[in-house]
């Protein structure tokens, strides 16, 4: 399943929220540089979806704040 994902860099504490419109808004503490970011959120899906980090592959927005994840 593809998930449309807004990422919130340098939150106050990972939180993984459900929006109206079906997507997701990810907050991550982690800093948005050299993928950290990334790696955060995948991390946070993983643990909010119950699956392993490997289930999860970034399909599109690397570097922007929308992303594009396939579970």
């Amino acid at each position: 399943m593809k998930i449309s994902v807004r990422v919130i860099a340098h939150a106050k504490h990972n939180l993984v929220e459900i929006q109206p419109d079906g997507s997701y808004r990810v907050r991550v503490t982690a800093a948005p540089t050299d993928g950290k970011a990334n790696i955060a959120v995948t991390t946070a899906l993983a643990k909010f979806f119950g699956c392993a980090k490997s289930n999860i592959k970034l399909i599109s927005g690397a570097t922007a704040k929308n992303k594009v994840f396939q579970i």
